[in-house]
């Protein structure tokens, strides 16, 4: 009997990394620009909408948040069923079910039906995110799964790269049909959703030995991989239901709600406020400015991946991130009455919340496998997302009570340092940070 040499094993484990990313990380990222585009097109959407049925900022908030409401309560249930059902017939059952309730938001009257749609589509997603960073780990060992998250989630910045001016565009086809521009927005970008949802049940594999495309060396070294990876985390003896309320999956879903209110609160604002605070009229001009920054985030997530994985240091470089899109923010909105000033910083956060999710999603990965990693990541996700409700509120409140929505930007920069400092004491005592 012949001992493999370690450079086959390399050379194995390089071409099953380059295999299975060419196969499935597109698919994953575009159902995941399909689903950041759904959620957020409401910020392109309010450029007009607002007006015309007569929502406020603080109505506006409270609504564009209460997707995280329906989001919350479903996210555990929904990724526990993935890991029984498998990720197949799931994600399509989750992409068809948003997908119809997206379109449904351009019939929307006023602020009780905005608010019931709002809910509703956040029930519809509820379990995509988690169940989609649970798939990863199906798929790709612990030292590739940051690179793997990072061309993933590279579909946030591009969904608003792309989309946002995209809905600038539709924004112009206002009276069209009898139809408001921002009708023709949440219409036209929901159709995708529902058809890639049922070409999910075609495309997307369950599991590694369900393929033909890797040979049986492949499937061998890969499972081989994984189940060792396995075997380490179940040493560590955290069950499905103690991952539920385990104090570094709670510690850990405050800091990703960190991350998120830097998400979500900038999302949601960030064309209303260039076109306030730069005083643009033309939408398409509005959202092209708002692209920028997540054109250059959509570089940076997918580089600091593969630094993450090449350092080894995930813990590091997201404190790192956080703490400059943070400081960065708070600086820039409280010291500078240059609105260009501003805007830099508004782009410098952006950036530096993209460039924090590669690392943090190593964190719970990490010692959390099979039903425990379900059920956790849905609970950091779903706990997290509330910010997702928190962060547009809070924004839309401050600016109405003071009239400016600098002390909006400072309270996001200051959560995100708070963050940090959270996962510093977290990951202090870890091998690997």
């Amino acid at each position: 009997m012949t001992t493999q040499h370690p450079v086959d094993k390399a050379e194995i484990a390089g071409a099953t990394f380059r295999q299975v990313g060419r196969r499935l990380l597109p698919l994953l990222g575009v159902c995941y620009f399909l689903s950041y585009l759904d959620r957020t097109n409401i910020a392109v959407a309010a450029l007009t909408m607002n007006a015309d049925i007569g929502l406020s900022d603080a109505a506006f908030g409270l609504g564009a948040g209460l997707f995280f409401i329906g989001y919350f309560f479903f996210e555990v249930p929904s990724n526990m069923v993935m890991h029984r059902v498998g990720a197949r017939i799931w994600m399509a059952r989750i992409m068809v079910s948003w997908g119809i309730v997206a379109g449904l938001q351009a019939f929307v009257v006023g602020e009780t039906s905005f608010y019931v749609v709002r809910i509703l589509l956040g029930i519809a997603e509820a379990g995509f995110f988690p169940g989609m960073i649970l798939y990863l780990t199906y798929w790709f060992p612990a030292e590739y799964r940051a690179r793997a998250v990072g061309w993933f989630m590279a579909a946030v910045p591009l969904s608003t790269a792309l989309g946002a001016p995209l809905g600038g565009l539709l924004l112009k086809l206002d009276g069209v049909g009898g139809l408001a521009g921002w009708q023709w927005l949440f219409l036209v970008e929901a159709v995708p959703t529902v058809v890639i949802g049922f070409l999910l049940l075609r495309w997307l594999p369950d599991r590694p030995a369900h393929v033909d495309w890797l040979s049986d060396e492949q499937k061998g070294w890969l499972q081989g991989r994984l189940d060792a990876e396995a075997r380490a985390s179940e040493g560590q003896h955290v069950s499905e239901w103690q991952s539920l309320r385990h104090p570094r999956v709670l510690g850990l879903s405050l800091v990703y709600f960190s991350i998120v209110f830097g998400l979500y609160g900038l999302g949601f604002w960030l064309p209303t406020i260039v076109q306030e605070s730069l005083q643009i009229e033309d939408t398409l001009d509005v959202t092209l400015l708002t692209a920028a920054p997540y054109v250059v985030g959509t570089v940076a997530i997918v580089v600091v991946g593969k630094i993450v994985d090449r350092q080894a240091k995930p813990a590091r470089i997201t404190i790192g991130a956080m703490t400059v899109g943070g400081v960065g923010l708070a600086a820039t909105a409280w010291l500078s009455e240059n609105p260009w000033v501003g805007y830099a910083g508004l782009c410098l956060c952006a950036v530096a919340v993209m460039s924090s999710f590669p690392g943090f999603w190593r964190l719970p990965t990490a010692f959390l496998t099979g039903a425990a990693a379900a059920a956790g990541i849905a609970v950091v996700n779903s706990i997290g997302n509330l910010s997702g409700f928190v962060g547009p509120y809070w924004i839309g409140f401050l600016s109405d009570a003071t009239g400016s929505n600098q002390w909006g930007l400072v309270s996001i920069g200051v959560v995100m340092v708070a963050g940090a400092g959270l996962t510093a004491l977290l990951t202090r005592d870890a091998k690997t940070v």
